[in-house]
C-alpha cells in the first residue's frame, strides 16, 4: 500500500508538480481576467414558464382551475369579467387551490402578467 509520503518522495510526482506549476504560470488567461461562470438567459419567455410552473394544472383543469389551450375561452369567461388586473392579481396572490406565483418564485410581477397573457391568447 502507498503511503502519502511514498507518493510525495516519488520523483515522478514531484516532476508532474513542476510541470504543471509551468504550464499554469506560461498560460494566458485571457490577460489574466477574472473566469465568469456562464450566465443564465435573461430573457423572459412566457411560454416556458407557463410549461414549468402553470401546465400540470391549466393543462387539465385539476382543482378547477381554467385550461388553457385553443377552445377554452369560455373557461376564462367569467375570470375576465373582472378585468386582467384581478386575474393577475390572482396568480401573484393566489387564488383557491393554487399557490401564490403558481410556484413560478422567482417570477416578478410583470413576468406573471406576461403568462396570464399567454395562457389568454393560447385560450382562444
Amino acid at each position: 500500500m502507498l503511503s502519502i509520503k511514498k507518493v510525495i518522495a516519488s520523483p515522478v510526482a514531484r516532476l508532474s508538480v513542476v510541470i504543471a506549476a509551468a504550464f499554469f504560470a506560461s498560460a494566458n488567461f485571457a490577460d489574466n481576467e477574472p473566469l465568469q461562470l456562464a450566465a443564465l438567459s435573461s430573457g423572459f419567455n412566457a411560454e416556458t414558464t407557463y410549461m414549468a410552473s402553470c401546465f400540470a394544472c391549466h393543462s387539465t383543469g385539476a382543482a378547477g382551475s381554467p385550461k388553457v389551450g385553443p377552445g377554452n375561452a369560455e373557461a376564462w369567461a367569467p375570470r375576465m369579467e373582472k378585468g386582467l388586473d384581478a386575474v393577475v392579481a390572482n396568480a401573484i396572490k393566489g387564488f383557491n387551490a393554487m399557490p401564490p406565483k403558481g410556484l413560478c418564485f422567482n417570477c416578478t410581477d410583470d413576468d406573471l402578467r406576461a403568462v396570464v397573457e399567454y395562457m389568454l391568447a393560447s385560450s382562444q
